[in-house]
């Protein structure tokens, strides 16, 4: 399996990677230990344990199959047996066919291989539980059964060392995850900040946490400050020009009122579409600094914009309406950007529909025209600034400045979403769909 393979099956998150930092060689080290330590240890101490009974037993089998008889044997088992701790029985009936143990018994196996290696005549070895080993013998008086304690030939309590590694594991991953948790605190408070700014809203941030985050914190800070005063310098420099020659527009559309004759209406028509111009160099300036952040119904919000359509006589018709609560928006900014689009909608065609949809994850205010749509090639360029795309559209209502569809664009970054453009499937004409997420 590849790398890349690989990284399908990695957390995504960073508390998830983190973990899997810290658990993956904890996890690795005890079994490690556990192979390679406490088994090699509770093997040799079963072994020189094993070893030390088997020379008892050895003893003990010497002096039964030397007896003259079967009485004479018994009295050596009662006499040897019990200093030694044994339990034997003589004769003994119902001798298994073959050795026993549990499967999980893994010092079961070393007993008998120990006890095979160290007795003569030793037939099976059962270890029916943990307490006690039957030995089973064929002698010159018959087969015998020797028991014992299972404590003779292996060490007490071997899971301890176990129990405590788990324990010990587990109260220092504890220990870890908690400081971990506090390092990775102040990365996602500055990624919550630098997402929240991204939306529009500039939220309170202090760095904090290790050096390096604290770093990235004033980084950020410092670009937001730039950001801030960027747009605040580009605001009041179109701002003051669009207030200082508005005082020369005004004297010349007072001058020209005054003339008479058929030239005057085309100066006066140019007049007035330079305080167009001038107006609409504003309003790209200010993007999305129109009003604050506040709850808004977004059906009840275009549904103003309609009536106050309807109301200027625009042929601006209702569509789907579906989904419904508050949404955190600026409406003015909002209001602004889909007055564009209406506009744009009847400057290019006839007719123009809004619709809008409220789901739990976004929200998406949609408008349609009837007009000749935007080809797919020229859709990128029709958002950036001071691009016009004449060709393609209708000229016989004038010519813009380009700044249109950039306005809403820059409104819906501003708010964390995106400027769609595609085709109306039933009006034929451009489709525009503001896309911002809740």
């Amino acid at each position: 399996m590849s790398f890349s393979m690989l990284k399908h099956y990695m957390p995504r998150s960073l508390y998830g990677r983190a973990a899997l930092i810290l658990i993956l060689p904890i996890i690795t080290l005890q079994l490690g230990i556990s192979v390679v330590f406490i088994q090699r240890h509770f093997e040799g101490v079963t072994e020189q344990m094993t070893s030390s009974v088997a020379l008892d037993l050895q003893y003990l089998l010497d002096g039964v199959n030397a007896a003259p008889d079967l009485t004479a044997a018994q009295a050596i088992g009662g006499t040897v047996a019990n200093p030694l701790q044994l339990l034997m029985t003589l004769p003994a009936e119902g001798m298994p066919q073959a050795s026993s143990w549990r499967w999980f018994d893994f010092s079961g196996r070393v007993v008998e291989r120990t006890l095979k290696v160290s007795v003569d005549g030793l037939g099976p070895v059962v270890l029916p539980d943990s307490r006690w080993v039957e030995l089973w013998f064929g002698t010159s008086h018959g087969p015998i059964m020797i028991e014992f304690r299972r404590s003779r030939v292996s060490a007490s309590n071997p899971h301890q060392l176990l129990v405590w590694m788990v324990v010990l594991s587990v109260f220092m991953t504890l220990i870890a995850y908690i400081y971990l948790r506090n390092q990775l605190r102040p990365i996602k408070r500055l990624a919550a900040a630098s997402a929240e700014y991204g939306r529009g809203h500039v939220v309170t941030y202090h760095p904090a946490g290790a050096n390096e985050v604290r770093a990235a914190g004033h980084a950020f800070l410092d670009m937001r400050n730039r950001i801030e005063r960027h747009t605040q310098t580009r605001t009041m420099m179109l701002s003051g020009v669009s207030h200082d020659l508005r005082t020369p527009l005004t004297r010349l559309r007072l001058g020209l009122g005054l003339l008479d004759g058929d030239e005057v209406e085309p100066l006066v028509r140019d007049v007035d579409d330079m305080q167009h111009l001038l107006d609409v160099f504003l309003d790209f300036a200010r993007g999305d600094a129109q009003g604050d952040a506040q709850l808004v119904d977004p059906i009840e919000l275009s549904a103003t914009i309609l009536a106050d359509a309807r109301r200027m006589g625009q042929a601006v018709t209702a569509g789907y309406m579906t989904g419904g609560g508050d949404v955190t928006l600026r409406p003015l900014a909002i209001r602004r950007a889909i007055e564009n689009l209406i506009g744009n909608a009847l400057r290019y065609g006839g007719e123009a529909r809004l619709s809008v949809i409220v789901t739990p994850r976004a929200v998406v205010f949609c408008v349609e025209d009837d007009g000749p749509g935007i080809p797919p090639d020229q859709r990128e360029d029709a958002v950036r600034p001071f691009t016009r795309l004449d060709p393609a559209r209708n000229q016989d209502r004038g010519s813009g400045v380009g700044l249109g569809l950039a306005i809403v664009e820059d409104i819906a970054r501003a708010h964390g979403g995106t400027l769609r453009l595609g085709k109306s499937d039933d009006m034929g004409g451009l489709k525009a769909e503001i896309v911002l997420g809740r």
